[in-house]
């Protein structure tokens, strides 16, 4: 091999390894992805425009369910988008895969006006067309393994049973989320595993046939009698194997994929041209050519050298970490294994609960009845059975375990464990014997267990729940629903926060957020929050400052009774706050009594910070736990709080209601 050969070998060695490294870095959640060939538009166009817009809008635009679509633009310039992500994923990251998802579409399909694009967790589709509301099943395309089952006729058998129960609990999932996973024995003492799902705006009759011809597609494929397969469409998906892959089957991380299409190469960059061979001259120009030659080859196999050591090093880590799809498998693996480890059978909680039986019920809330319950075991246990009708989807009921599970504190109700079978959605908790403090406090004969003693121990002991959410948990939780209902006492009347399902996580460096669905009780909610659904922690302080108030003076914020024109506690407790007559705020049963005057003034002043309407001045639950501890502390002057009402207002504002998910007191969480 001559040098001039040499330099082009090496060159090309070096162009294949460039372009191999590219290929490696890949975004390993991409699954795959196809152009659509309706028509191009051109760059900086009214439709470009309107596509950047609605591109860079969908990771916020998501909802809880893991679904949006949408359009920009009107007539031939219109975008439209529908988002989807897998019904296991949590919120934060389906949004975080979207946001990536909608930059690397265009990279892709950079001129298109229509594109599929899909992860392991979630997938994105545009169009110039309409596609909102509307079956979309092209394009598609089925992968699947190679590797055949050993007895395909009982597999095929055992896997369309699955498939046709998952079928018809995602068509009647409802319009916020069509979605079904589970598994079965398969022949050979095999497990399959199956998912499908549809968008949620589908109709049953759509949600029905496309999952119907989707598996009908495989049926008639290369993949009917394979260990797995999947069909991917825009308006829904279907996927089985035989290790587990989803949600709270994820354990340990070890779960196998169908072995996709080899996805696309990064486009490589235009080959360098080989140099000119060398010219004849002196033969002190060809020493000179003879060295810059060797140089050449040195530098160049040096190149070669260290580039497969990168490609060795990165398919190393690649397999160290094989099958790792999305940052929820590898961030959830043992949390999920551990919810996994809390399910109940649903003949145990009906044995418990005498199936369920009036004589056990112990109230209903807006998400179902709860019903008091003994395991064989003796112990006493608290079952949230969930309505068929309810408004807590299935997202919200995995969230609401999922953080559960994870979250150890006194003052935090505890989750034994938890059913889903069928349609069935159970949790079950501890049993807490004095139910929710809305009970005592404000009932006629019971509130006398509360003198002020009682009372400022659970307001302090609430702060620290709350302080654990917000500050001490791995994750950053915002409750969103806190109130008297949902502080159970225990048989000392120590306080615990419950209900999770409306809790929002955030990672430690997120302090806000912004949500269009909003949740929780007017009364506490604050100002930003109901009128404008941005929540954060301090939004939970709010309602913390409506809470205290509350215990010290005995009424309720929403239903505030008193002699003088005002008709809400917030803007009572204020003005007489101001006006240096704070006592009157006071429950009677305190004024009468050895109640510290002072301290408990100082309590009304620590809760009218907390529900200032501006975000920035109320205090962190930090800080107001610091104020608790030390009572002789100077306090800076509150403002008027969000919801303030002059003498001479109609009380009409305050007692507004929204038909937004407003929950209903209850006994015990929902």
């Amino acid at each position: 091999m001559d040098s001039q050969e040499w330099i082009i070998f090496i060159l090309l060695s070096l162009h294949l390894c460039s372009a191999t490294i590219a290929a490696d870095n890949i975004d390993p959640n991409y699954e795959w992805h196809q152009c659509g060939t309706s028509g191009n538009y051109t760059p900086n166009s009214t439709y470009d425009n309107n596509l950047n817009t609605l591109l860079s809008s969908l990771s916020n635009n998501v909802n809880q369910y893991g679904f949006y679509n949408g359009s920009v633009g009107q007539d031939s310039e219109r975008a439209s988008a529908a988002v989807l992500c897998r019904g296991d994923v949590e919120l934060s990251v389906c949004r975080s895969c979207v946001s990536d998802n909608a930059v690397r579409i265009k990279q892709w399909c950079p001129n298109q006006k229509e594109a599929f694009r899909w992860y392991n967790i979630c997938s994105i589709y545009y169009s110039h067309e309409s596609i909102i509301g509307s079956l979309r099943t092209t394009p598609e395309i089925e992968q699947h393994s190679i590797t055949p089952v050993q007895n395909p006729g009982q597999f095929n058998q055992d896997l369309t049973s699955l498939v046709d129960r998952l079928r018809r609990q995602a068509v009647n999932g409802g319009p916020f989320l069509k979605y079904a996973a589970n598994s079965t024995a398969g022949p050979d003492s095999q497990t399959i595993y199956a998912y499908v799902q549809c968008t949620p705006d589908l109709s049953v009759r759509d949600c029905e046939n496309c999952l119907k011809s989707a598996f009908a597609l495989w049926n008639k494929s290369k993949g009917n009698g394979m260990i797995g397969a999947r069909v991917l469409r825009p308006s829904c998906f279907f996927r089985y194997e035989i290790s587990p892959f989803f949600g709270a089957s994820l354990i340990n991380g070890s779960h196998s994929t169908p072995q996709p299409l080899p996805p696309p190469l990064a486009s490589p960059s235009p080959a360098s041209s080989p140099p000119p061979p060398p010219q004849s001259g002196k033969d002190g120009n060809k020493t000179v050519i003879i060295i810059v030659i060797v140089v050449a080859i040195a530098a160049g196999l040096i190149g070669v050298a260290i580039c497969i050591f990168v490609i060795l090093r990165k398919r190393q880590t690649r397999k160290a970490n094989s099958f790792v799809k999305s940052p929820e498998e590898t961030s959830s693996t043992v949390e999920i294994s551990t919810v996994e480890s809390l399910k109940y059978d649903l003949i145990t909680i009906q044995n418990a609960t005498d199936n369920f039986s009036e004589a056990n019920k112990l109230g209903e809330g807006g998400f179902g009845p709860v019903y008091k319950g003994k395991l064989e075991n003796g112990l006493e246990i608290a079952v949230k059975r969930l309505s068929e009708n309810s408004r807590q989807g299935n997202l919200e009921f995995k969230n609401e375990v999922a953080l559960m599970a994870r979250l150890q504190h006194r003052n935090l109700v505890r989750l034994l464990g938890y059913c889903q079978e069928g349609r069935e959605m159970i949790l079950i908790y501890e049993f807490v014997p004095n139910g929710g403090l809305d009970h005592i406090l404000f009932d006629p004969i019971k509130y006398g267990y509360l003198d002020w003693g009682r009372r400022y121990k659970i307001i302090e002991s609430i702060g620290r729940g709350l302080v654990y959410l917000h500050e001490d948990s791995r994750l950053r939780i915002i409750h969103r629903d806190l109130k008297a209902s949902n502080i159970l006492l225990d048989e000392d009347l120590n306080p615990k926060i419950a209900d999770f399902g409306m809790a929002r996580l955030f990672t430690l460096d997120e302090t806000q957020g912004s949500t269009s669905r909003i949740v929780g009780t007017y009364g506490y909610m604050a100002p930003e929050y109901a009128w404008q659904g941005l929540f954060s922690i301090r939004s939970d302080v709010y309602s913390f400052g409506v809470l205290v108030l509350e215990i010290i003076s005995g009424q309720k914020n929403t239903s505030f009774q008193n002699g003088e024109s005002m008709k809400d506690l917030l803007s009572y407790a204020w003005t007489h706050w101001k006006g240096g007559s704070a006592s009157n705020v006071m429950d009677p049963m305190l004024r009468g009594t050895s109640s510290p005057v002072h301290e408990i003034t100082k309590c009304i002043h620590i809760a009218l910070l907390c529900v200032q309407e501006n975000v920035t001045d109320r205090p962190t639950m930090t800080e107001v736990l610091q104020m608790l501890s030390n009572l002789t502390m100077s306090l800076r002057v509150p403002s008027a709080p969000g919801f303030f009402i002059h003498s001479s207002v109609s009380s009409e504002v305050s007692n507004q209601s929204t038909k937004n998910e407003m929950s209903i007191s209850e006994q015990f969480p929902r």
